[in-house]
């Protein structure tokens, strides 16, 4: 399957993501709440291209089944936004004023560009590294127990069957559309190296 060989190819950076101060601190409830209120608001920025990203691919779709399965992707971030809104009227952060930091700018310019200038095997190549990273991550952080603090919601979420089955259904149509090229793995690693820098970003706040 490509994308199984697509996340063995970069166990480096999906390791670097989960042992990244930022995350970790999210583990244990530790993270100031600053940063986290500062990753909400460039998170909830990200989804929004994320979503529109899942909306060109649909269109671009060559069966029905596609682009069927890409609109549910869709349907999913849109849940995922409402987490952030939760968040952002908790800690008072403005999710319609959010001003994009350069990793943040950077990620959803690539996204875009891809959806719109590439077919849909790369499309879905570029957008798996999120879905199959936080994945990885909230089983990760959730594998001893989730204790409660601030951050206990996300980790829940991540975690979750039903976030695993949307990270799944993105794999099965990288699997459908795509076969390895050096493109396919450039685009791919690319997407892993925006998820580090974004959390980096996040961290500096």
């Amino acid at each position: 399957m490509i994308s199984a060989q697509l996340w063995q190819a970069n166990q480096d950076l999906a390791q670097a993501c989960l042992e990244h101060p930022f995350v970790q601190g999210i583990a244990n409830g530790t993270l100031a709440r600053h940063k986290f209120a500062f990753y909400g608001g460039q998170d909830a920025f990200f989804l929004e291209a994320f979503a529109r990203a899942y909306s060109i691919a649909a269109a671009k779709a060559p069966d029905w089944e596609g682009f069927s399965i890409f609109h549910n992707l869709a349907n999913g971030v849109l849940e995922e936004l409402r987490l952030h809104e939760s968040y952002a009227t908790a800690w008072d952060v403005d999710l319609r004023n959010v001003e994009p930091q350069p990793a943040t700018r950077r990620y959803t310019d690539f996204l875009l560009a891809t959806a719109w200038g590439s077919d849909v095997g790369l499309i879905a190549v570029a957008m798996s590294p999120c879905m199959v990273l936080y994945g990885f991550l909230g089983q990760q952080l959730a594998q001893n127990g989730i204790a409660e603090h601030s951050y206990s919601e996300w980790i829940r979420t991540y975690s979750s069957a039903e976030f695993k089955q949307l990270a799944v259904q993105l794999e099965s149509l990288c699997d459908r559309y795509t076969s390895m090229t050096p493109l396919v793995h450039s685009t791919y690693r690319y997407a892993m190296l925006c998820e580090r820098d974004f959390f980096q970003a996040a961290w500096e706040e």
